[in-house]
């Protein structure tokens, strides 16, 4: 799996001019599963993530994770994470089928909701339209 982390101070995603996703203080988390992913993958990024501590403590250090500052996830299907880049026009054959994505990804967001947090997402395979106000900026890569 691979996961682009943004801290946001709000983040929303909307299809077809309807929001069906929203966050304020948090992070917008790009998902995306690759063919080799399994369950232990989804859960062990989903800890990773949910654990990462990059919000700034009192003293302006980034120590504090999404659970201290009272933070929700909104998560986005984002296949063209496994672009192959050799040429100018893309490939996206490196990225999961839906039918193995699609368990993935909810798998993943399960597994935050099982540590308690709030998780808002977009729709798997649609047209989205994502916006964000980075806060920092801080974004993270993850790759399992």
């Amino acid at each position: 799996m691979r996961a682009v982390v943004t801290r946001v101070s709000s983040a929303s995603v909307s299809i077809g001019g309807q929001t069906v996703g929203a966050i304020e203080r948090g992070y917008l988390v790009l998902l995306g599963v690759g063919p080799d992913d399994t369950e232990a993958v989804a859960d062990k990024l989903a800890e990773k993530i949910c654990n990462l501590r990059v919000f700034e403590d009192e003293n302006g250090k980034m120590n504090l994770n999404l659970e201290q500052v009272g933070g929700t996830l909104l998560v986005v299907s984002q296949f063209t994470l496994y672009a192959d880049t050799s040429s100018r026009r893309p490939g996206f054959t490196g990225a999961a089928k839906p039918d193995v994505a699609i368990p993935l990804y909810e798998r993943f967001m399960e597994a935050c909701r099982a540590r308690g947090f709030r998780v808002e997402h977009g729709q798997f395979g649609a047209d989205m339209q994502v916006a964000s106000v980075n806060d920092g900026p801080v974004t993270i890569l993850f790759e399992l």
